[in-house]
């Protein structure tokens, strides 16, 4: 009987110690994924798709949950949450953080770059300032996609800069808030998220933002013109928390790289092509989609040069750097 025990301990202990084995075999990371924008929304779905694709390489060894809607970290406190850890790895609209380093603001200077050729040019020229300031933080850049350009939205005919002045100007970056400065509009900070509310309840009425945003805040609801000015093309940067990526596997690694690079491009082609849509359903939701006038056109160049200037001073060599490879390009 003792001998019967024993051999049953024995197997017992084998047994324990190969489940053990095969569950360390099979151990799953867990990682957060924070953004603030809706689940419908094309940079969502491009996360989501990210995660899956990380997930599948990688034999389910890292699982990224993405949470959409600033569900949550609120969109300024994303990067934050990354870099101590609250979060494994985030999306941001990068010029949100201008205020911490210029080049961060680079794709909100007014007029740079204003078609998706052009803006992925100024991407090229200025990814290696962006992620050597990301690496001093913590961060490692993993892609970054792009928003359709920014036209302003009103509930007035806008034929010049002088006809801005006075709005409840929306701003959510140093870039906007600046442009209200320049044209006698008073800057009133609201986030993607919070939108929707500034706008039903009149905290806002003219802003400068992209067709995505339009759709996703319905913003027929309470403005009716909308100017196709192309003033830039901002981008958003998924990046990670450095010591969350080092402590993967190398494979696993690989499966987080190669996945960013698709996601990358598959969120370049995405940006081109839902601008179009995201025009077409502000049309069918009654608004008035216009081209803007000369007078407005040249108001808002001058206004252009001036904020390329500012950022050109703030920026350094580091800025005159990017500017002069992009002019290269």
């Amino acid at each position: 009987m003792r001998k019967m025990l024993s051999n049953l301990v024995r197997s017992g202990l084998a047994g324990a110690a190969l489940l053990a084995a095969s569950g360390a075999a099979f151990a799953q990371t867990a990682w957060v994924l924070p953004s603030a924008y809706p689940p419908a929304n094309y940079h969502v779905e491009n996360l989501m798709q990210f995660a899956k694709d990380v997930e599948t390489a990688s034999a389910g060894k890292l699982k990224i949950t993405v949470h959409p809607s600033a569900s949550l970290f609120k969109a300024p406190d994303i990067k934050r949450a990354v870099q101590t850890s609250q979060a494994q790895a985030g999306e941001v609209l990068i010029s949100l953080h201008e205020n911490e380093n210029p080049v961060f603001g680079i794709d909100v200077v007014p007029f740079l770059a204003t078609s998706f050729d052009a803006s992925k040019k100024l991407y090229a020229a200025s990814k290696p300032a962006i992620e050597k300031a990301l690496d001093a933080q913590g961060l490692k850049l993993l892609y970054a996609t792009p928003w359709p350009p920014q036209g302003i939205f009103t509930k007035k005919d806008v034929n010049s800069t002088a006809d801005l002045k006075g709005l409840k100007w929306r701003a959510y970056n140093v870039g906007t808030s600046r442009i209200a400065d320049l044209v006698g509009a008073q800057p009133v900070t609201v986030q993607a998220a919070e939108l929707p509310q500034a706008l039903a309840t009149g905290v806002v009425d003219g802003l400068m933002t992209s067709s995505a945003t339009g759709v996703d805040s319905k913003i027929w609801e309470s403005l009716t013109h909308y100017y196709d000015t192309q003033a830039w093309i901002p981008k958003n940067v998924i990046f990670v928390n450095k010591a969350a990526f080092a402590a993967l596997d190398p494979a696993v690694q690989k499966a987080v790289t190669d996945a960013a690079a698709a996601a990358e491009t598959r969120g370049w082609a995405l940006g081109a092509e839902k601008t179009a849509a995201y025009m077409e359903t502000l049309k069918k939701n009654g608004m008035k989609v216009l081209e803007p006038s000369a007078d407005l056109k040249k108001g808002l160049a001058d206004v252009g040069s001036k904020l390329t200037e500012d950022w050109s001073k703030k920026a350094g060599a580091d800025g005159a750097a990017i500017l002069d490879a992009y002019k290269k390009m």
